[in-house]
């Protein structure tokens, strides 16, 4: 089986790329592991060079999904039985101000890839957010549950969705919430790392008090993707973490697990940030269909910040 990976220079695209080689780097439950088989053979694309510390047990290609000719090339040469698509434009505040990059990054991206695969008949696994929903509900969301999105970013993913749904193809997408863990060199942040980085330097923080989410590790939506892929799953799929906590209880549990100032947390309201594109309030998910038709087995909040802490020590030991 050919596992083309788009975005692998992406905290989620590294952790699929070490999950498939069974690399320390990306930790799997055991039962993935032996169900990986040796004859996956992977292709790992990015915009640019190849940033993943390990360069070998695979073959990279730089590819930029905005690029139509260089998307058709790329898939016409090596014709991927599998594609999991981890590329977009992610940041929900510059999606917003950004809005034609955005657009051409989550949308127009999405019909050159479809386009392309159709040809050669891939199985393609694309990643989405919560953000499509409007947050209302007032408890947890499951495939069957209505978007709405309200900022631009959930626009253009539910756009993206739309257009994979629509294609030829055979097609999963995997729906999923704030994504936390450790890239190679610890380049990138995220709300673990933000959080963290920032108490340790004793810097005051602005944190909502009125947001709930179910945090998602890395390595647990790798799972998701690698389990999507060898089951030839269909349909949608809801793949966070299992617990869904107010956005300040999570601040404030990463400064106890790190043993940090929480007098440095302050808890503001949406209405106060006032951010460009504004939140949903509440979109837990119920992971049901995910545990039961993938075997998706998703790590505890204080299990994920004990694998943050242990490969930035590995990190720090390079």
């Amino acid at each position: 089986m050919e596992i083309l990976i788009t975005g692998s220079n992406g905290l989620l695209g590294q952790k699929v790329v070490y999950g498939l080689l069974g690399d320390s780097l990306c930790i799997l439950p055991d039962e993935l592991r032996k169900q990986i088989k040796s004859e996956v053979e992977i292709i790992a694309t990015a915009k640019g060079e190849n940033r993943l510390l390990r360069k070998d047990g695979y073959i990279y290609e730089s590819l930029d999904i905005t690029n139509k000719s260089e998307v058709e090339n790329i898939f016409s040469k090596y014709k991927p039985d599998v594609v999991i698509n981890t590329a977009a434009m992610t940041n929900v505040d510059a999606c917003e101000t950004k809005r034609e990059e955005c657009w051409t990054a989550n949308v127009t991206a999405m019909q050159y890839l479809v386009d392309a695969l159709e040809k050669i008949g891939t199985h393609l696994i694309h990643i989405s957010t919560d953000f499509v929903f409007d947050g209302m509900k007032g408890a947890p969301y499951d495939e069957k549950d209505k978007p709405n999105p309200l900022h631009y970013y959930a626009l253009s993913k539910l756009e993206g969705e739309k257009i994979v749904m629509g294609s030829k193809l055979k097609w999963a997408i995997l729906r999923t919430i704030i994504v936390f863990g450790v890239v190679d060199g610890n380049t990138r942040s995220n709300l673990v790392l933000w959080v963290k980085n920032n108490l340790e330097q004793k810097k005051k923080i602005n944190v909502i008090n009125d947001q709930f989410r179910a945090p998602t590790l890395s390595e647990d939506l790798a799972q998701g993707c690698i389990l999507a892929a060898m089951n030839g799953a269909e349909g949608i799929y809801h793949v966070s973490g299992k617990e869904t906590f107010c956005i300040l209880d999570l601040a404030n549990q990463i400064a106890d697990f790190w043993k940090l100032d929480k007098s440095f947390i302050n808890p503001v309201s949406s209405a106060e940030l006032n951010q460009p594109a504004k939140r949903p309030p509440y979109t837990g998910f119920i992971i049901d269909k995910a545990k039961k038709e993938l075997g998706y087995s998703p790590r505890s909040f204080k299990e994920g910040l004990e694998i943050v802490d242990m490969q930035l020590k590995v990190y720090s030991n390079k």
